[in-house]
């Protein structure tokens, strides 16, 4: 049996996710191996068992949140940038975003935050700007 496809809103889901969870890994200016390491295990033991939709290449939609975060990488992004355009994503698609996935959203960020030597202060500003984004759409 064919997985289903994920549609546009899907997979940019994913995209601005992943550029979430860049802005973390990247508060300090600089990405360490650790929070890459942490991130793509996060992806494979926890966002890919939520829907199993395939992209248009046949790959698990939640891939796209290691493609857009390496090429954040590669393109050598600010934090701040891709904070806000998650930030306008979440706003504009809040149905989206159920509490689960909020949940699993604040663990992944908090899980990076936290893979290289303890939280920062530019982390921790983060989480709490994130906490207060999805606090305040209640």
């Amino acid at each position: 049996m064919k997985k289903p496809h994920t549609n546009a809103l899907e997979k940019t889901f994913y995209q601005k996710t992943g550029s979430l969870f860049f802005a973390f890994a990247n508060a300090d200016g600089t990405v360490h191996a650790k929070e890459i390491a942490i991130l793509k295990s996060l992806v494979k033991q926890k966002w890919l068992p939520l829907d199993g939709k395939e992209d248009e290449y046949g790959s698990d939609a939640a891939y796209q949140i290691e493609i857009v975060f390496d090429w954040l990488v590669e393109a050598d992004k600010k934090s701040s940038d891709c904070f806000a355009d998650f930030t306008d994503f979440y706003k504009e698609h809040t149905s989206v975003f159920t509490e689960p996935i909020k949940d699993l959203i604040f663990e992944t960020a908090g899980a990076i935050s936290n893979a290289f030597s303890g939280k920062n202060k530019a982390e921790l500003v983060l989480l709490g700007k994130l906490g207060l984004l999805f606090s305040n759409s209640k």
